[in-house]
């Protein structure tokens, strides 16, 4: 019970209210409404530019803990980077009512299977957003922050022929966790299934067969939070997936930080995961270019917004970051490339049922 005590009043150091340590002010966000049944009772915000062009892309955005969907926008500057190159994002929101901490509930079974619960929620949101604003169904990725990246792991498990690709920071595999202890202990570290059974969970998630989305993994060298034994966790269960080796097909150092790819017998990036030397919990991000210092949002000089974008060729790769040389910092990154996926289909109508917290 130790390390649980800890790890709420982490949390709790940063939750000083509804606003979750952000200033409540700041929102560029608007409501998403009428978006489906709603099962998993979460709320839906959006960002949709101006001059969105038909077929656009779309970026689903999920939270951590203890903070919302507009301070995680500010802090983390996907809108400004959506504005300034034409892609519509969603930012699932939790309430208090489902969860106390305001974390997505990424180790309740009812909210973690298909068509049922929060992910089924997700599913209707992207749905609602594709239809409103003529996106490219084949052109939606997912990305979040520790419950909001387990989530997201999650919805690239339950729904992996909505997404093109995801990206999760300081997150948990999908299927690790079926209760809040096992959640905690798989947060440390601890009891973490085998690479072949979380690879054959996400199997058994949806009646997909492939092909599977590309996945960006971020996670810190010092979290506390959510040890970083998740992030090899998620490499291995997706490895697994895009039957790929152990051993990574690059492996580079950029600013101090550890940056490997694994890469398909075509030279097509399908894992990245980088290691962020020395950083906590939380998202990396680099002020001088974007986005703004928050709790759990990191100003490491490197910014995790700017490189998943590229990654999926929605803007350019920063330059110049943590104030080395220009060749130091910049990666090339092959963009993700389209791939015969089916197309999104509505969820049936249920009764919205409030999950357990």
């Amino acid at each position: 019970m130790h390390r649980l005590s800890d790890t709420f009043a982490r949390l709790k150091a940063f939750n000083p209210g509804v606003g979750g340590g952000f200033t409540p002010a700041v929102g560029r966000l608007t409501e998403l409404a009428g978006f489906g049944a709603n099962p998993g009772a979460l709320g839906a915000r959006c960002h949709v530019p101006d001059t969105l062009a038909p077929g656009a892309t779309l970026v689903v955005v999920l939270h951590g803990c203890t903070q919302t969907a507009a301070g995680y926008d500010h802090a983390s500057g996907w809108s400004t980077l959506a504005d300034r190159h034409g892609f519509a994002l969603l930012y699932p929101e939790q309430s208090r009512a489902n969860n106390a901490n305001g974390c997505f509930n990424w180790f309740v079974p009812d909210d973690i299977r298909r068509d049922s619960g929060e992910a089924a929620s997700i599913h209707q949101m992207i749905v609602a957003m594709i239809a409103a604003h003529d996106i490219d169904p084949q052109r939606v990725f997912v990305t979040g922050l520790s419950a909001g990246a387990a989530m997201a792991m999650t919805m690239l498990s339950t729904y992996p022929e909505l997404f093109a690709g995801g990206a999760v920071i300081a997150g948990l595999p999908h299927g690790s966790a079926a209760s809040v202890a096992e959640a905690f202990q798989r947060m440390g570290g601890h009891g973490l299934p085998h690479a072949a059974e979380l690879t054959a969970k996400v199997r058994a998630a949806s009646p997909h067969a492939g092909p599977w989305p590309t996945l960006s993994v971020w996670h810190g060298t010092a979290d506390r939070t959510v040890a970083l034994a998740n992030a090899d966790a998620i490499i291995a269960q997706w490895r697994g997936l895009h039957a790929l080796p152990a051993t990574p097909t690059t492996t580079e150092n950029i600013a101090g930080h550890s940056r490997r790819v694994w890469r398909d017998t075509a030279g097509r990036d399908l894992i990245e995961s980088w290691m962020i030397a020395g950083m906590g919990h939380g998202t990396p991000i680099d002020t001088r270019i974007g986005g703004a210092g928050a709790p759990f949002m990191i100003d490491v000089g490197v910014s995790s917004t700017q490189h998943i974008a590229a990654r999926w060729a929605l803007a350019p790769a920063p330059v110049g970051a943590s104030g080395a040389s220009a060749d130091a910092v910049t990666v090339a990154i092959s963009p993700v490339a389209d791939r015969p996926r089916a197309a999104a289909r509505p969820v049936p109508p249920r009764t919205a049922t409030a999950p357990p917290t």
